[in-house]
C-alpha cells in the first residue's frame, strides 16, 4: 500500500486526508512511530499485515488546505490474485533468537553508563538486537555485525538509518551524537 504523509505548519495528512493536529497525542503516537522506522499500528491494521510504502513531503512552512476532490481514472497496472509463489519480504526472527543475539553479544557494555538497544536489519534479511553504551561509536555497531556475520567481513557495505534516510559515513561519532539511540540501522551492501 503506498501512503503519502503530509508535514504541515499545523498539523500532518494521510494522503489527501483531514488535518490532523500535533497536539493529539495519538497523532503524536503515530509520528513517534515513523520517526523510529515502524509502521504505526493505524497502519498496519489498514494494510493486514502487508507491505506500506510511505513517502513524505515537508509543507510546514505552508498551512493545510483542504484538497479538491477531482475524479481521477484508474490508471494502475492490473494484479494477479492468487499468487503460487507469494513474495517474502522477511522472515522476523523469533524472540528467541533476537535473545540469543544479546546473550552472546561481543560488546562490551558499561551498566555505569547509559545504555540504549539498536535493531540491525541486515542486507540478508535477517536482523540483530543489541545493547550499546550511548558512548559506543557507530563503528562499534560495524564491528558487531562482522562478529555476528563473519560473512560480511569481506562485503562492502554502508549502514543508514530508517526514517529519515541518512547514511552514518562519519563512524567516529558517538550513538547519542549521531541521534540513533534506541533506532532501527539498516545494512545496505554497496
Amino acid at each position: 500500500v503506498q501512503i503519502l504523509l503530509k508535514l504541515w505548519r499545523n498539523g500532518f495528512s494521510l494522503d489527501d486526508g483531514e488535518l490532523r493536529s500535533y497536539s493529539d497525542p495519538t497523532n503524536a503516537q503515530f509520528l513517534e512511530s515513523v520517526k523510529r522506522g515502524e509502521i504505526p499500528v493505524e497502519l498496519q491494521r489498514l494494510v493486514h499485515g502487508g507491505q506500506v510504502n510511505l513517502d513524505m513531503e515537508d509543507h510546514q512552512e505552508q498551512e493545510y488546505v483542504k484538497p479538491r476532490l477531482r475524479f481521477k481514472a484508474f490508471s494502475g497496472e492490473g494484479q494477479k490474485l492468487g499468487s503460487l509463489t507469494p513474495e517474502i519480504v522477511s522472515t522476523p526472527s523469533s524472540p528467541e533468537e533476537e535473545e540469543k543475539s544479546i546473550l552472546n553479544a561481543p560488546v562490551l557494555i558499561d551498566d555505569s553508563m547509559p545504555a540504549t538497544k539498536i535493531q540491525i536489519r541486515l542486507a540478508d534479511g535477517t536482523r540483530l538486537i543489541q545493547r550499546f553504551n550511548q558512548t559506543h561509536r557507530i563503528k562499534h555497531i560495524r564491528d558487531f555485525i562482522i562478529q555476528s556475520r563473519p560473512a560480511f567481513a569481506t562485503t562492502d557495505f554502508v549502514l543508514v538509518t530508517t526514517f529519515p534516510n541518512k547514511e552514518l559515513t562519519d563512524e567516529s561519532l558517538t550513538l547519542q551524537e549521531a541521534d540513533i539511540l534506541n533506532t532501527v540501522i539498516l545494512q545496505q551492501l554497496k
